[in-house]
């Protein structure tokens, strides 16, 4: 959604100049900030999860929001919020404000000069939306991973964050952690059915909540998700309560009855502190916490 809220915003647009708030988002001291001074946005694409913004003379802005990275559009010369702000991208018709909440500063920023410039941005990931059935089958079963990271290898495939990963798999009825090359091509073409079905209604659904206006509320976790953020909610299918398997700052959620047969998938955490006394069924976890 930022792509097509910036197109409305920027392209063609001057860019005044860029202040940098933090000392750690720019990530280049070549060219200097100053270079993109005066020049007019002439492209704005998407190269897996980073935006770039393509100014005069071949020069290029590409921002990486990682995990807790946002854009805000304010009015001209707007001040960079105190501790969440990084940087402030001033163009004659507003400010685009980079801000990060949190104090681990993962978000980036990089000025590239020259095309060649960004093949190190270019992580080589299929575009799910517009690959062939067999492009799609021959890149899921490119290495022998589980779903749950193949589908956001951004090597293998080019924006699928590990939200929509979640709602994918449970879409395909698919466990997390089922290996690509153990899938049937019946299984194959249900993830790819699911992977073209899930991200359009998102799309959709996302452009309609924004309008015209600039994305404001931009979490990994909303409302009518099936899976994703759901821990311990009913399954919307199913009803049974969703699951989860964390591991560092993210997780998988899952329904057991959906996906896996029933089977309860040991999160790393609690089934090391449990070890046998980690449930393996929905069934058996019922009757210990009932007891």
């Amino acid at each position: 959604m930022y792509l097509e809220a910036l197109e409305r915003r920027v392209l063609g647009r001057r860019l005044d100049g860029l202040r940098v708030t933090s000392p750690f988002v720019l990530r280049t001291v070549d060219p200097p900030v100053s270079a993109v001074t005066g020049r007019r946005v002439t492209a704005l694409r998407r190269m897996g999860k980073r935006l770039v913004l393509g100014l005069d003379d071949d020069l290029f802005v590409v921002i990486h929001l990682m995990i807790a990275g946002r854009l805000r559009w304010a009015t001209a010369g707007a001040k960079a919020p105190g501790k969440i702000g990084l940087a402030a991208l001033d163009f004659e018709n507003g400010t685009l404000l980079l801000t990060e909440a949190g104090s681990r500063r993962r978000a980036s920023l990089h000025l590239v000069a020259g095309a060649a410039g960004l093949a190190p941005f270019e992580r080589g990931g299929l575009e799910p939306l517009d690959a062939t059935r067999e492009q799609f089958v021959e890149r899921l079963r490119l290495e022998n991973h589980t779903l749950k990271r193949a589908l956001t290898d951004p090597r293998l495939f080019s924006g699928i964050g590990n939200a929509y990963s979640d709602e994918i798999l449970h879409r395909a009825r698919l466990s997390p952690l089922r290996l690509t090359r153990q899938l049937g091509d019946e299984e194959a073409m249900r993830l790819r059915e699911a992977v073209l079905t899930v991200l359009t209604e998102w799309t959709e659904r996302l452009r309609q909540q924004t309008g015209d206006g600039f994305p404001e509320k931009v979490t990994a976790f909303r409302e009518g998700m099936a899976a994703h953020g759901r821990f311990r909610q009913p399954c919307p299918v199913c009803g049974t309560p969703i699951q989860r398997i964390r591991y560092a700052e993210n997780e998988t959620n899952y329904c057991p009855s959906c996906q896996t047969e029933g089977r309860l998938l040991a999160d790393r955490g609690l089934s090391r502190l449990l070890r046998e006394d980690w449930p393996r069924s929905l069934e058996e976890m019922d009757d210990r916490l009932k007891s």
